[in-house]
C-alpha cells in the first residue's frame, strides 16, 4: 500500500473568501501530493500569486507562490491508501499532464458555474476539485460517492485520514493533529 495526501486549503484571499460565502465550506482549494513532506502539490490554481484570474496547471509547495505569499493559509491534510497500482498510474497520470502542461487550461468558467452546481466540463480544462477527481478516477480509485461538481470537502468522502489541520507554513509530517 502507498500513501497520496490531499490538501484542502483557505488562502484568505477575496476570491477564496468569495467561494466560502458561496459554499459555506471552510476550505476552498484542493491540491494533491505523493509525498508527505508536501514538497510538490499538484492542483489547478494562480499562475501569479497576486492574480486569482490567470490559472494553470501548477506544482505548489508549502512555502513557494501562492502559499508563500499568502502565509496565513489554512490547510487540513487528508492522508488515503492506494494500492501499488493505482498510485503507479498516478504518478504516471500527473508525469504526463507534467510533459504536457501548456496543453491544460484553467476551467474558472466551470468553478464560476460549480458554485450554482451546473457542471460545465471542457476537455483538458480544470479547475482543482475537478483535477483531483479526474486524477484520481483516472488512476483506478472508486471517486463513485464523490459528486461530478466537486468540492474540495467532498474528498473526504474517500475514507482517508487526517493528519493535520491548521497553518499550511506549521505543517510538518510529524505533527500531531
Amino acid at each position: 500500500m502507498k500513501k497520496i495526501y490531499l490538501i484542502m486549503s483557505q488562502t484568505g484571499t477575496i476570491l477564496s473568501r468569495t467561494i466560502k460565502l458561496f459554499t459555506g465550506h471552510d476550505y476552498n482549494h484542493i491540491s494533491l501530493s505523493l509525498d508527505e513532506n508536501l514538497n510538490c502539490m499538484y492542483s489547478f490554481g494562480r499562475k501569479y500569486p497576486n492574480n486569482p484570474f490567470i490559472g494553470v496547471f501548477v506544482v505548489e509547495g508549502i512555502n513557494k507562490g501562492t502559499f508563500k505569499k499568502f502565509s496565513e493559509t489554512k490547510c487540513k491534510v487528508i492522508e488515503v491508501r492506494l494500492t501499488d497500482d493505482q498510485y503507479k498510474d498516478m504518478q504516471t497520470n500527473i508525469g504526463k499532464m507534467l510533459s504536457d502542461k501548456e496543453k491544460y487550461k484553467y476551467n474558472i468558467l466551470g468553478l464560476f458555474l460549480a458554485l450554482f452546481h451546473i457542471q460545465r466540463h471542457c476537455d483538458n480544462k480544470f479547475y482543482c476539485s475537478e483535477f483531483v477527481r479526474y486524477i484520481l478516477d483516472k488512476s483506478g480509485v472508486d471517486v463513485s460517492m464523490i459528486p461530478a461538481i466537486a468540492h474540495p470537502v467532498d474528498f473526504e468522502e474517500l475514507g482517508g485520514k487526517e493528519i493535520y489541520k491548521g497553518l499550511m507554513n506549521k505543517y510538518s509530517m510529524n505533527k500531531p493533529i
